[in-house]
């Protein structure tokens, strides 16, 4: 019989993100389309300290899973700035984690960095707003990256967590294409405008830009869903810092491409 996969989920609840993201997952393990279970969810923040957080808190607690908090604003209050901060506070989580030990862990909407012995102890994936090899930076950055170039594709990719911000291992990614109906009057409406100028109006209420959001945002949470599912079927492995296929053979990602487009649902 096999063993049950497990899963950790790190969340800071800033946002509708880290909501969305541990209802698709949990709905995809109650649905069974995900052989797994989660075994804690994880914020540095705690009660009262945010009130979108406190919103998110309570859906956890609604979902019936194990909420663990350690604001890490009230530990560098109390540590202060010394550039040791990061480890010690990593301690302190890792010891109120005592006990659960997730096959992988997923960064939904988590706005810190671990240290490199939490990176050791809890290996964990994140997602980035786009395809392989394209724009770095937060999301609105990527989007206009994109407006800039005049990109003709964009997607997503989960990597693998690392001490280094984005910087760790390819494990899956998606591609979409950024032309055809959706795209290409939004494309001529902005010909020979600098992609500069549009950034300062009319900003991101450009119809391109939202329409580039849109389509990118709504292939983020079945990447991530469809990434735990190639880990808990084996897949996919991270070993040593190297991402393996079942053949445990190395690779630089896992293009699921076809099955994100295949299972896309529109409101």
């Amino acid at each position: 019989m096999a063993k049950d996969f497990h899963i950790g989920l790190f969340a800071t609840g800033r946002g509708q993100g880290s909501f969305l993201l541990v209802q698709a997952i949990h709905e995809a393990i109650q649905a069974g389309r995900l052989k797994a279970k989660i075994l804690f969810v994880f914020s540095n923040r705690e009660p009262e300290e945010f009130g979108p957080t406190d919103s998110f808190f309570a859906m956890v607690r609604g979902l019936g899973y194990p909420l663990i908090t350690h604001s890490f604003r009230k530990f560098k209050a109390r540590f202060g700035n010394g550039t040791t901060w990061r480890d010690e506070y990593y301690r302190e989580v890792m010891a109120k984690l005592a006990g659960h030990k997730p096959d992988i862990s997923v960064l939904a909407g988590y706005l810190h960095i671990f240290s490199p012995e939490m990176c050791r102890r809890y290996p964990a994936i994140n997602l980035h707003p786009a395809a392989p090899g394209g724009p770095i930076g937060m999301w609105q950055q990527v989007i206009w990256q994109l407006i800039a170039s005049k990109a003709t594709s964009s997607g997503n990719t989960v990597f693998y967590v690392t001490e280094e911000m984005d910087k760790g291992p390819r494990v899956t990614y998606s591609i979409f294409s950024l032309r055809g109906t959706l795209y290409d009057a939004h494309w001529k409406a902005i010909e020979g405008k600098p992609a500069a100028d549009l950034e300062k109006s009319p900003g991101e209420e450009l119809p391109l830009f939202k329409v580039i959001r849109e389509e990118g945002a709504l292939r983020e949470r079945p990447l991530v869903v469809e990434t735990l599912r190639a880990f808990a079927e084996g897949r996919v492995r991270v070993e040593k810092g190297a991402v393996l296929d079942a053949q445990g053979k190395p690779v630089k990602g896992i293009d699921l491409t076809a099955e994100i487009e295949a299972g896309l649902i529109r409101k």
